[in-house]
């Protein structure tokens, strides 16, 4: 059995079909990338594993549970957490503060939130643990407005790492930062995996690099379905993805 398995999914908004059909299965230990040119239904799919969106049609199973129409915080306790393209973080609040506060959300404890903010054990170590992984515990005082564009992105994928999910979804981690920030950042998310013992990945990315060079598997969405679905040997060689990423 699969970790996750996409089932003739299909996603309209109005008239308009995002996904059409789509099968999908995500082994443990795998490392995968999604690509597409625009609009070809990438955050769209994050968006239907993550939760934040339920499919028009079809079915998402995680270790053979139904969880199509669980919520992302239902989804978020068996252990699928995904990142946002855009850090999100309270500016006027400590680095450390800030994980704090987005673990006790996900997991679910903020009807006591001032027990779990400042005594909750569970809380303090997965945040700590998280800051330390991803090199940020020496800024663990500083007030996240005051962060570097990179570690704010280093932030935002922190928090969703603390919770030691299953399956980790990143949607664009790397955009907005310079190319040794990008290497420097998916070398971070690469050593976290295994430190923090998180069985899989899918990454939505525009950089081929980033895809080619850290992907153990590549899916090409076009159109709403899935062009190639591969090694990323296999995927660069395609001729058909070449033209429908590159045109050429």
């Amino acid at each position: 059995m699969g970790l996750l398995e996409v089932l003739e999914v299909t996603k309209y908004y109005g008239d308009f079909k995002a996904l059409d059909n789509v099968d999908l299965k995500i082994n443990r230990d795998e490392r995968i990338s999604i690509i597409g040119p625009n609009g070809a239904g990438k955050t769209t799919l994050l968006n239907l594993i993550s939760g934040l969106l339920k499919p028009t049609r079809g079915k998402i199973i995680l270790e053979g549970k139904n969880i199509t129409n669980m919520s992302p915080s239902e989804r978020c306790k068996l252990g699928i957490v995904k990142s946002f393209q855009i850090p999100s973080y309270f500016p006027n609040l400590t680095t450390l503060d800030n994980l704090k506060v987005a673990l006790i959300s996900s997991l679910g404890k903020s009807k006591n939130f001032l027990k779990s903010y400042q005594q909750d054990e569970e809380i303090n170590n997965l945040s700590e643990r998280a800051l330390e992984v991803f090199g940020l515990y020496e800024r663990r005082n500083f007030l996240a407005k005051d962060l570097p564009h990179g570690d704010k992105k280093l932030l935002d994928v922190a928090s969703a790492f603390a919770l030691r999910p299953k399956l980790i979804l990143l949607d664009e981690p790397t955009s907005g930062v310079s190319i040794k920030e990008k290497r420097d950042l998916m070398g971070t998310i690469m050593s976290a995996l295994k430190e923090m013992e998180i069985s899989s990945l899918i990454l939505v990315e525009h950089d081929m690099d980033i895809v080619f060079n850290y992907s153990s598997r590549v899916v090409v969405l076009h159109n709403g379905k899935i062009l190639d679905d591969s090694s990323p040997e296999l995927v660069k060689a395609n001729k058909e993805v070449a033209s429908v990423m590159f045109g050429s």
